[in-house]
């Protein structure tokens, strides 16, 4: 057994035994404890609460995917006290004997936690044992795949090396923007999760091999989209990786440190990167080589080995409904004829009047009005304006939100290693303590894909009133349990970054900009459009191809971001649907509480109820907004 494992189960013994334990009345669980004096009547009891058990569990539930997610761990910001151990310098390993047993852990956590008895106990608490056993569940992947790995936001990935996510596009990016770097103890621990990356590789492709054994192929264009991503990871010299420029430029700002100790210290990290980080990415590179000529032509998961039972579970989880496929791909049909309808008005108005709405918002792309220079100076004016964009709406924000998050927001280009397959933008979550924002990356590979018509929404998507509104509120919210507080539900948190632009719209935003408005409602549309392709890839077969002409004439979006986006739902089946599933639900509980309340509707506190009670599948959403109204009524 591992001795993790081991010493988790121990920790929870009394836990473990809920099986044999019988609930009392009081929702209770009675453990007998035997002493060598005692005799059988008068046996010492321990008295211990279904909250106590929930609680117990919810810690074991975090440190269990934790002490193997140690990135993500850092990322967080999280310390001993959290895991239970020391995380620092540890690494992730993703051998299928790895995955296998933290998914049978989180698996069975979750199966405890929905099993307990609560009577009578209150909205908060019924809320924290759905969620967190949900959340278990998420975490520990379909049961009946094990194929793919766990992410601690995708839950479940299908491929564990593909062009977009992945441990070895993750873990760079985590230690070079959220490894502290502030102390020479703290330096070695990076310098010793540099010496781990051969071992990280080996297990890498100990699972590629293994799903691969089971006929479950990732389609070649991912595959190929990876293996670029590989051989541009080791393309430049060892001295100039930003693995080395990042802690060069972090460790020359340690003051306990001489001259001498930093540059050791730097040498250290390049002889890591040139003997141990190099070779470890070329040897992931190679293996996914040698399964290029394996790899399937298909582009959807129906291909897979039972493709169509994955897809289903995937449309549960990552788009929170019971619908099926066709279903969902006819609610995409008939939002793109409303959004497109409502932008044709838009269009014929500013003078707009040949070919579709797809053709006249390519030449509306190709205007140098909208456009910002392809230049250094071009893009730092790109970031200016969003700076500018998030004061703004902030600051317009406050009559519709009562509460404002702790934690600031900073913007950032995504690194040029990463940009071909990185989406437009990308939030990534602050550290738990505040010593890191979070941060809204966007994507400058092509600066005609971030026309100045389309940045606004873009803006208020990830930052505010959007993601990182939602989220930094969630991580604010202490008194849940830790993985509430930064659960990736992915149609409650895109629904509501979809959601926002629409409030953006409503607070008056795009007055007297009908350009912008009509950047806000491509937005839109391409979320519908969204619904369409993920579902014609994964159950109706279509080619990428198909998926990438349909979505370009609909939206008339840059042919380099239609590009990425296509193959990125290629590799996250179902992650596209929770955008415009989320939102319709939303906004469906929206209508539902102003019909209930009328005069009484309070945006503002409606927004409270949404937010501060975390990210939470829609069934739970739904719970909420109906006990605020029934003490409203």
């Amino acid at each position: 057994m591992n001795k993790n494992l081991k010493s988790s189960l121990l920790a929870s013994a009394v836990i473990a035994a809920l099986g044999l334990s019988a609930c009392n009345e009081n929702n209770t669980v009675v453990a007998e404890t035997k002493t060598s004096t005692a005799s059988e009547t008068s046996e010492p009891k321990q008295v211990i609460s279904s909250k106590q058990q929930l609680a117990s569990l919810y810690l074991q539930a975090k440190q269990s995917l934790f002490k193997q997610r140690a990135l993500s761990a850092t990322m967080y910001g999280l310390s001993q006290k959290d895991i239970g151990q020391v995380i620092s310098s540890d690494m992730e390993f993703y051998s299928p004997e790895n995955e296998k047993q933290l998914r049978a852990e989180l698996l069975s956590i979750s199966n405890t936690i929905a099993g307990i008895k609560l009577d009578d106990a209150d909205i908060t608490t019924k809320n924290n044992q759905q969620v967190m056993a949900g959340l278990t569940r998420y975490f520990a992947g379909e049961p009946n795949f094990n194929i793919g790995y766990i992410d601690t936001w995708m839950g479940l990935s299908p491929f564990i090396v593909n062009q977009i996510n992945g441990p070895l596009i993750d873990i760079p990016r985590v230690m070079q923007n959220d490894q502290p770097i502030t102390t020479e103890k703290e330096a070695l621990d990076y310098i010793v999760r540099l010496g781990q990356f051969d071992k990280l590789a080996a297990t890498i492709i100990e699972k590629q091999t293994a799903d691969a054994a089971q006929n479950w192929l990732p389609s070649k264009v991912t595959l190929q989209g990876a293996i670029k991503y590989l051989k541009g990871f080791t393309s430049g010299s060892a001295e100039q990786h930003p693995f080395v420029n990042v802690f060069r430029e972090k460790i020359e700002k340690v003051d306990s440190l001489t001259t001498e100790q930093k540059q050791s210290l730097i040498t250290q990290v390049i002889a890591k990167v040139s003997q141990v980080v190099y070779p470890a990415y070329q040897s992931v590179e190679k293996a996914s080589e040698q399964l290029l000529s394996e790899a399937r032509s298909e582009s959807g998961i129906w291909a897979q080995p039972k493709g169509s039972v994955y897809y289903q579970d995937a449309i549960k989880q990552l788009g929170d409904s019971e619908l099926s496929p066709t279903q969902i791909h006819q609610i995409g049909l008939d939002e793109v004829a409303r959004i497109s309808g409502v932008m044709n008005e838009i269009l014929l108005a500013q003078g707009y009047t040949k070919g579709t709405v797809g053709e006249r918002m390519v030449a509306l792309n190709e205007e140098p009005r909208f456009l910002y220079e392809d230049s250094i100076a071009g893009r730092e004016e790109l970031l200016s304006d969003i700076n500018g964009y998030i004061t703004e709406v902030t600051a317009k924000m406050a009559p519709v939100f009562r509460t404002t998050p702790s934690y600031q927001v900073e913007v950032k280009s995504f690194p040029v290693e990463v940009q071909d397959g990185a989406p437009g933008g990308q939030y990534t979550s602050p550290a738990v303590d505040g010593s890191k924002p979070g941060i809204y990356w966007i994507n400058l590979r092509d600066m005609k894909a971030n026309p100045k018509f389309g940045l606004k929404t873009l803006t208020y998507h990830e930052a505010n009133p959007g993601h990182h509104w939602q989220i930094a509120l969630n991580l604010d919210q202490a008194e849940l349990p830790f993985l509430r507080r930064i659960a990736p539900y992915n149609a409650y948190t895109e629904g509501w970054a979809l959601y926002s632009e629409q409030v953006a719209y409503e607070l008056g935003m795009y007055e007297n900009d009908p350009f912008g408005d009509l950047g806000r409602l491509q937005a839109e549309l391409f979320r519908a459009v969204r619904l369409v392709v993920d579902t014609g890839l994964h159950d109706k077969r279509w080619t990428r191809e198909q998926a990438i002409s349909y979505m370009s004439e609909q939206t008339g979006t840059a042919e380099s971001d239609v590009v990425a986006e296509i193959e990125r739902y290629m590799a996250w089946p179902g992650q596209a649907l929770g955008y415009k599933l989320g939102m319709l639900k939303i906004l469906s509980l929206r209508e539902q509480a102003k019909a209930r309340l009328g005069d009484k509707f309070d945006l503002a506190e409606f927004h409270d109820v949404v937010l501060l009670n975390g990210a939470v599948p829609m069934a739970v959403l739904s719970r909420n907004v109906n006990h605020w109204l029934d003490n409203k009524v």
